[in-house]
C-alpha cells in the first residue's frame, strides 16, 4: 500500500475494522509489533495514548505494550523509551499511539499513518520519531495556546478516540496471531 496515512472518524461503525486494515497493509516484514503509548494522564486531551494502552492491557492482548495510565511515556521519557525499544526490540514493527491538535473539522478523526510518530510537535517540542507506523487521534484545534486548549478537550471524545483505537489494534493482533498460528512449520 503506498498510502502514506489513512483516516477513519471515531463515530464510524467500521472504523476499528480500517484501523486493523491500515495496520495489516504497514506491517511489510509481518512482525509482532510492539505497541507504545504516548501522553500525560495529567492532560485531559494527551491522555489519549496512556488510555489506549490502558485499555489493551486490560484486553490481555499477547504483545508487549508501553505506556498507560499507571506508567505513562511522556516527553520526558521519549528518548529513553527509543533507545529501549531499538535494544530490546530491533527487528519489532513499532505501532506509536499520541493525542494530536488538527483543524476544527478534523476533530473526532483517527490518522494511521506509515510512518513514526514525532510526539510533542503540536506543543512545539523536537523530540524526534518514534515507531515505525504510528496512529494519531485529532482531540482538539491547532493553537498558540494548545496547552489550555488540550485541558479543556472532551473525556468522551479521548475515551471514543481511545476506545476505537484500542478495539482496532486488538482486531489487528488477533488476526496477526490467527495468520501465523495456520502457517505450517517448515
Amino acid at each position: 500500500m503506498n498510502n502514506l496515512s489513512l483516516t477513519f472518524n471515531a463515530f464510524n461503525t467500521y472504523c476499528e475494522e480500517g484501523i486493523s486494515s491500515a495496520l495489516e497493509n504497514y506491517n511489510k516484514n509481518k512482525f509482532m509489533p510492539i505497541i507504545i503509548c504516548v501522553g500525560s494522564d495529567l492532560v485531559l486531551g494527551d491522555s489519549l495514548g496512556p488510555l489506549v494502552g490502558t485499555m489493551l492491557k486490560k484486553k490481555n492482548i499477547k504483545t508487549y505494550i508501553y505506556g498507560n495510565l499507571n506508567f505513562p511515556i511522556t516527553a520526558k521519557e521519549v528518548e529513553y523509551a527509543k533507545t529501549y525499544l531499538k535494544q530490546m526490540h530491533k527487528d519489532s514493527f513499532i505501532i506509536a499511539i499520541d493525542a494530536a491538535v488538527g483543524e476544527e473539522e478534523d476533530i473526532g478523526l483517527i490518522k494511521v499513518l506509515n510512518k513514526g510518530l514525532k510526539p510533542g510537535a503540536g506543543a512545539g517540542k523536537n523530540l524526534g520519531v518514534l515507531g515505525d507506523t504510528s496512529i494519531i487521534g485529532i482531540v482538539t484545534t491547532k493553537s498558540n495556546k494548545n496547552y489550555n486548549l488540550l485541558n479543556l478537550t472532551r473525556l468522551n471524545l479521548v475515551y471514543r478516540l481511545a476506545e476505537k483505537i484500542a478495539d482496532g489494534i486488538e482486531k489487528y493482533i488477533l488476526s496477526f496471531e490467527k495468520e501465523f498460528q495456520n502457517k505450517p512449520a517448515i
